[in-house]
């Protein structure tokens, strides 16, 4: 069995928006398949997701701390996250992964290490000494990734209510988790 090609992670650019929201859309499918409704994950559409994030690209950006990063495996794109300063008003001064998702059939090729070092990077080189994210209750895939790069759970939840579908509101139960930046591996 070949080995797989090497990751390359780069800042993303409002170019990127639609090869963004493929990851994130597919990702979704895969991962929280048996944590979500099917029709949520159903109704998750690459086109429009695109056209928000191209739309909104601006403004998001207008922060120089919030960064997009994507990871590209021989020219194509196949993981992204996002990183900035956090919005947990319990938290002042940390840094948040606000997402990071690698396509399902590079899972356990290094797309996701890869990700996770130069976020993490960024967020040090913006300034922050610790940071938060946030996993879906059940993503034990998640857990056990984050757990393996030293982020470790602080016994704070959040319920999610931003997704929803037919007029049904679906509440995600999240674990935070939290880290020391320090210096980089």
């Amino acid at each position: 069995m070949a080995a797989p090609l090497p990751v390359t992670v780069r800042t993303a650019t409002v170019d990127d928006a639609r090869a963004i929201a493929i990851v994130q859309v597919e990702t979704w499918r895969a991962a929280y398949a048996d944590l979500m409704p099917e029709a949520l994950l159903r109704r998750m559409d690459v086109d429009r997701n695109a056209v928000r994030r191209a739309e909104t690209w601006a403004q998001r950006h207008r922060d120089p701390k919030v960064v997009d990063l994507v990871a590209e495996r021989d020219g194509d794109v196949v993981g992204w996250a996002s990183v900035g300063p956090t919005d947990q008003d319990d938290l002042p001064g940390f840094g948040q992964l606000f997402a990071i998702y690698a396509l399902a059939a590079t899972w356990s090729s290094g797309v996701g290490r890869a990700l996770v070092h130069e976020a993490e990077q960024r967020l040090r080189d913006a300034g922050f000494e610790r940071a938060c994210l946030y996993v879906l209750d059940g993503n034990d895939r998640a857990a056990d990734f984050y757990e393996r790069h030293g982020w470790r759970e602080d016994g704070h939840t959040w319920i999610d209510e931003r997704f929803g579908y037919g007029g049904v509101l679906v509440p995600l139960l999240e674990h935070r988790r939290v880290r020391e930046l320090g210096e980089a591996p």
